[in-house]
């Protein structure tokens, strides 16, 4: 049976560009979605990786409902052709709740796509405005209602904590809200400040109050208690799901399975089956800009202008850093991680193991990456 993987597309246009975000993502629109429409599905077309089966597909940004439904389907379909999906796919869609309608969830669930991620950030109106959303409070509910309508069973609402000038009362009133939904996903997020954006100048000026350390872990505790208690499981940090709905995809990634990236910005991370006496994973980075990428396309050129082939222990530290977030726990099998370095994390009481896995204590959660640091 051919090598099954998860496939990442990305889609790098957004109605504007959050004060928060990071992302590869551009204010455009017009003849260069169309273009860059046309230029994912090339590189699809083209893929070496062609034949091998889908086991989830990602269609990630940006945001993806911006562009019109019609050139969604095509490249899904293009994805379709060049990687068949397995049985019981899951195949997700990112979705700005002020870019989708009934007709459009509708045209997208005819079209395969079978699980929808609403990006709702808060349910309220002075946060979606000091993040730059251009959605409003009102739109989460009609589009998830909308979703529902369409035929959609598996959907994923993502919430931030620890916003500019955020109460724990306000944080509150968010969960309460999102829970009385009963979406099948949960992706409950601290706000984080990456350098080059807006946020991140501002705050180095003063200009942007946020929650204290204290009270960001008292909101993400609060957070698991609230889902705990409405029946989501804890499988990841940040990720919640009703039983059997945990997203096949992200988990991928987390448990360092291959994965092939379309689209700019695109990052993909295979194995190489060509050389049997090789069989080191090779990480790409596709061009980032939309005309640049296009302009590669175009010209039959390389599209990936980062690449690499992980080395041993390059391969470790990633299986370490992101193995540990899992509720399951870091297989510890091969890792060789010195006993003193256990010992001390499992004494500070951040870790805990048994049946051959190192698991984070609830304590451990808050200090995740000293722990990787720790094993590395």
């Amino acid at each position: 049976m051919p090598q099954q993987i998860a496939v990442y597309v990305h889609i790098p246009f957004c109605p504007s560009k959050c004060g928060y975000c990071d992302f590869n993502s551009y204010a455009m629109s017009g003849d260069i979605m169309e273009s860059t429409t046309a230029a994912i599905i090339a590189e699809i077309e083209r893929s070496p990786w062609t034949g091998l089966p889908a086991k989830t597909i990602f269609f990630g940004g940006g945001t993806p409902t911006f562009i019109p439904p019609e050139q969604l389907v095509r490249i899904l379909e293009a994805v379709v052709r060049a990687h068949p999906p397995v049985t019981d796919a899951e195949i997700t869609s990112e979705a700005n709740p002020g870019t989708v309608d009934m007709a459009k969830f509708r045209r997208m669930r005819e079209a395969g796509f079978n699980r929808i991620s609403l990006g709702a950030q808060s349910f309220k109106d002075d946060d979606l405005l000091r993040l730059g959303r251009v959605h409003r409070s009102g739109e989460i509910e009609q589009a998830f209602g909308a979703a529902r309508d369409a035929g959609f069973e598996n959907i994923n609402l993502d919430l931030m904590f620890a916003l500019p000038g955020q109460s724990s009362r306000a944080w509150h009133e968010n969960l309460r809200r999102v829970i009385e939904l009963r979406p099948e996903h949960l992706s409950l997020y601290c706000l984080t400040l990456e350098p080059n954006t807006p946020f991140y100048k501002q705050h180095l000026h003063g200009q942007l109050v946020l929650p204290d350390d204290e009270a960001q872990v008292a909101m993400y505790e609060d957070a698991v208690v609230f889902a705990q208690s409405a029946g989501y499981l804890q499988y990841e940090i940040s990720n919640f799901a009703q039983p059997g709905f945990e997203c096949r995809h992200n988990l991928c990634y987390w448990r360092g399975e291959d994965y092939a990236g379309y689209g700019p910005g695109a990052v993909g991370c295979m194995t190489n089956l060509s050389d049997s006496s090789n069989l080191a994973r090779h990480r790409y980075t596709n061009l980032k800009h939309p005309e640049r990428y296009c302009a590669a396309i175009a010209a039959n050129e390389e599209v990936a202008f980062e690449s690499e082939s992980l080395t041993e222990a390059n391969a470790r530290m990633e299986q370490i850093m992101l193995g540990i977030r899992l509720n399951e726990g870091l297989c510890l099998a091969g890792m060789e991680i010195e006993a003193k370095a256990m010992d001390r994390v499992v004494r500070r009481g951040w870790v805990s193991t048994s049946g051959g896995r190192a698991k984070l204590t609830p304590e451990g959660r808050h200090f995740c990456s000293e722990v990787a640091l720790e094993f590395i």
